[in-house]
């Protein structure tokens, strides 16, 4: 073969040999990228769902005691209350007889302030979760929590939620402070245009291997009622720069984070109180930002409240340099 040929078939191969190592590159990065951002985007559904739930637990325990709420109605009077209910239901339906199906709770009011202590049993109620674990909520002697700008603080101890169907583990520590804002009880608010609340939590959570990561949350809910209970979620931190922010910190990978709501997060109880729509945008400092959009059905559409099955979330990222990909669905 002439040499000159056989320098071009050595420089060809050499160039082809180089084109696979960086398609072979870019695809590993992709499929990084994308575990990662679908990892994030499930820890800050759970993270947050889990957050909303328990300041339910919060609202349903103070609102059936009168001591603690200012109603003359007394459903938790003293000692331990052992609570059998079925389902939860976010801790608002039937709020004068259903509390909270795992859990129990110790009053005290002896001390100031005074406290109600939910411990957290272990039992599958739901069906896809368990959960152990102490949540302490204390109350100045004086104040009633349907007061207007109201204070409650909690104190959150070891609190274990692990996920039936793929095992999946996250704790939570940390301090919480909740304010009803306008006002109100939720046994009134079938009578009242709506209840404000706004929830500061300073949160240590960790994850699988022990990784332990700090986040902060900063939301308001607004109750309503329309054919029973609607939750409407915001965010409420400011950057500086964005606005809507409702969780921030470093994710398990140890890169910063916000998570904005762009588009507001909605629980109905005609829906058997599931989150039926609402949106996050994830803002991380490494530029791999995404978009969580939730209430679809299994094709990425807009779904009718169903009171079994999954509803689904959709999940869009871009790269640092503004490319786009194909959404990721998962079931919640």
């Amino acid at each position: 073969m002439n040499p000159r040929n056989q320098w071009r078939m050595a420089i060809c191969s050499i160039a082809l040999f180089g084109l696979v190592i960086s398609c072979s590159k870019d695809n590993n990065s992709t499929n990084s990228n994308q575990t990662t951002v679908q990892t994030q985007a499930d820890d800050q559904a759970m993270v947050s769902t889990e957050s909303d739930i328990m300041a339910n637990d919060v609202n349903v325990a103070l609102s059936s005691s009168s001591s603690f709420n200012g109603e003359s109605t007394n459903i938790i009077r003293s000692g331990t209350i052992a609570v059998n209910s079925t389902n939860e239901t976010l801790g608002v339906d039937s709020i004068n007889n259903s509390l909270i199906c795992d859990a129990t709770i110790v009053v005290d009011t002896t001390v100031n302030p005074r406290t109600l202590t939910i411990t957290y049993n272990g039992t599958n109620c739901w069906g896809n979760r368990t959960r152990t674990g102490t949540v302490v909520v204390s109350i100045a002697a004086g104040t009633h929590w349907m007061d207007v700008n109201a204070v409650v603080t909690i104190t959150i101890q070891n609190l274990t939620i692990k996920r039936i169907g793929d095992g999946k583990t996250i704790i939570l520590n940390g301090t919480r402070t909740m304010t009803n804002v306008s006002g109100g009880s939720m046994t009134q608010l079938a009578t009242l245009n709506s209840i404000v609340h706004t929830i500061s939590d300073n949160l240590s959570i960790t994850f699988a291997d022990n990784l332990v990561r700090s986040w902060h949350v900063s939301k308001q809910r607004v109750f309503t009622y329309n054919n029973g209970i609607i939750m409407t979620t915001t965010g409420t931190h400011s950057d500086g720069v964005n606005t809507n922010v409702a969780e921030w910190g470093t994710n398990r990978f140890g890169t910063a984070f916000e998570s904005l709501i762009t588009v507001p997060k909605v629980f109905r109880q005609d829906c058997d109180f599931r989150l039926v729509s609402g949106q996050n945008v994830i803002l991380r400092s490494d530029s791999l930002n995404s978009v969580i959009t939730f209430g679809l059905d299994a094709t990425g559409h807009t779904t009718a409240c169903p009171g079994s099955g999954n509803y689904y979330l959709e999940i869009t990222w871009t790269f640092p340099n503004g490319k786009s990909t194909l959404p990721i669905i998962l079931p919640y």
